[in-house]
């Protein structure tokens, strides 16, 4: 009988709910975790990869589970002595984003859905691409400049923070795994948080920096693009890339390989799957593996707060520096560029394009800007890819 006892209290003793008060901040993780669940099935805030994030991390902070284990990589580094004796599930998913595997198979699925026919038609659109990857840069710096409010980041952590601000997960999940993988919850949850918000923060930015007859301005219709134009544009620029920033070749590579897929026209079944099996499958691995990394130690401090503040400004001088070189581009071509376009710029394929169409709508209901705001969309991630690739050469 005191056998049976004994089992029975060793038993109640390993449950969860024995555990849970132990640690009342798991607790709030798990509120958060239902939160993130909420916006992503209610609000479609970017549910696709907040959905998993969200139960990767109500997963993480489940006492008792130990589904994944930090210290496996402390230092940025895999122990694999203590990981061969004691992984779990989510260890082993894990992986994929340690070693930088799911976020360059995002990117093949994303450039096999991916038409380039609007930048290739009209390349001045790299400009604005470019442009408004300077919410990232403003970033960094403002996330070093948080120390003085107490706030430490050091250099590799502020360059991670400032890739959110290329509206681009993947890279930024990408870049903060090499740079800061203890920042990676934290930072995953911002930047999808914030690129779905892109509706909401993107809109009063563009009006207050245009004039309604800016806004009023129709675009002449682009040119048709060749399939050759298609085909070659992507071996051209993985080329250019790789030779010029060199850390970026993965992602930029498998970019336009999707590319690549999807215009050559002889491979129809690698790109279908790409576009939709292969894609999907990465997401979930991806969602679970970086949610898995928000527990409770590592995401309720103060530079979750930090990063949530930096984010937030790295969207919005994104977008404002978009638009004005959108307004410059207005000025030197007589006034056929419309400045909205140039917000698009920040990456977040298609959703920061299409904002641009409806703000345009709005002021014109002739006029029709997702053609054009297509250009610098792309042009965005391609920029976001570079702007981490020259962060991870900087720091890594």
């Amino acid at each position: 009988m005191e056998g049976f006892i004994d089992v029975l209290k060793n038993f109640i003793g390993q449950m969860g709910f024995a555990q849970i008060g132990e640690d009342w901040k798991v607790l709030i993780m798990m509120a958060l975790a239902c939160v993130l669940l909420y916006a992503a099935i209610v609000k479609k805030w970017e549910p696709m990869l907040l959905l998993p994030i969200a139960f990767g991390m109500l997963l993480t902070n489940l006492p008792g589970a130990e589904l994944f284990h930090p210290e496996f990589y402390a230092g940025g580094h895999v122990d694999w002595k203590a990981f061969s004796e004691g992984a779990n599930f989510i260890d082993y998913l894990y992986l994929g984003v340690k070693l930088g595997i799911y976020p360059s198979l995002i990117f093949l699925g994303v450039g096999a859905m991916t038409d380039f026919g609007p930048l290739i038609a009209n390349p001045k659109s790299l400009f604005l691409g470019a442009a408004a990857q300077f919410g990232i840069f403003f970033a960094f710096i403002g996330a070093m400049l948080l120390k003085y409010v107490g706030i430490d980041f050091t250099e590799a952590q502020a360059a991670s923070i400032g890739i959110i601000g290329g509206a681009d997960g993947p890279t930024a999940i990408y870049l903060t795994s090499m740079l800061a993988p203890e920042l990676l919850g934290p930072i995953a949850v911002a930047a999808y948080s914030y690129m779905a918000l892109v509706p909401v923060i993107q809109p009063p930015i563009m009006r207050w920096l245009t004039t309604k007859k800016e806004r009023c301005i129709i675009m002449e219709q682009l040119r048709p693009v060749s399939k050759t134009e298609k085909i070659i544009f992507p071996i051209v620029v993985t080329i250019f890339v790789a030779l010029l920033v060199p850390s970026a070749a993965a992602l930029i590579g498998m970019l336009m390989l999707g590319n690549l897929l999807r215009e050559c026209g002889v491979v129809d079944r690698l790109s279908k799957t790409a576009q939709n099996e292969l894609i999907n499958i990465v997401t979930i691995f991806l969602g679970i593996s970086v949610g898995a990394t928000a527990t409770a130690e590592a995401f309720l401090s103060r530079q979750t707060l930090g990063i949530f503040a930096m984010g937030v400004l790295a969207f919005a001088f994104g977008t404002a520096s978009g638009v004005l070189f959108g307004k410059l581009m207005n000025l030197i071509s007589g006034g056929k560029i419309n400045p909205l376009i140039g917000a698009a710029g920040v990456s977040a394929v298609p959703m920061a394009a299409r904002v641009a169409q409806t703000v345009g709508q709005k002021e014109n209901p002739r006029n029709f800007l997702l053609m054009h705001a297509m250009g610098p969309n792309v042009a965005g991630v391609i920029g976001s890819a570079i702007a981490a690739g020259v962060l991870l050469a900087l720091f890594g």
